[in-house]
């Protein structure tokens, strides 16, 4: 998988998961066309190496964040004087 394709899936995860309907993992993984496998590893990639505030409520049968948080991959401008 490209750098680009990754990125996008991380976006739709963080989009599902901001959406409280990401379901349990078999149904993420299935509603992103991709292993239960990659769909831990991407999850710990976001969680251990992004910092990303993620658990999985049994409650609400879907990933949710601890903090009011959003997925943000862009280039922004440097302003120097």
């Amino acid at each position: 998988m490209n750098f680009y394709n990754y990125l996008r899936r991380i976006e739709r995860i963080d989009y599902l998961i901001r959406s409280r309907s990401t379901g349990t993992p078999a149904e993420l993984a299935r509603k992103l066309r991709i292993s239960p496998s990659q769909l831990y590893q991407t999850i710990r990639i976001m969680r251990d190496v992004m910092d990303a505030p993620l658990y999985y409520s049994k409650i609400h049968q879907s990933y949710c964040y601890h903090e009011h948080v959003k997925f943000v991959c862009t280039f922004a401008e440097i302003l120097e004087k």
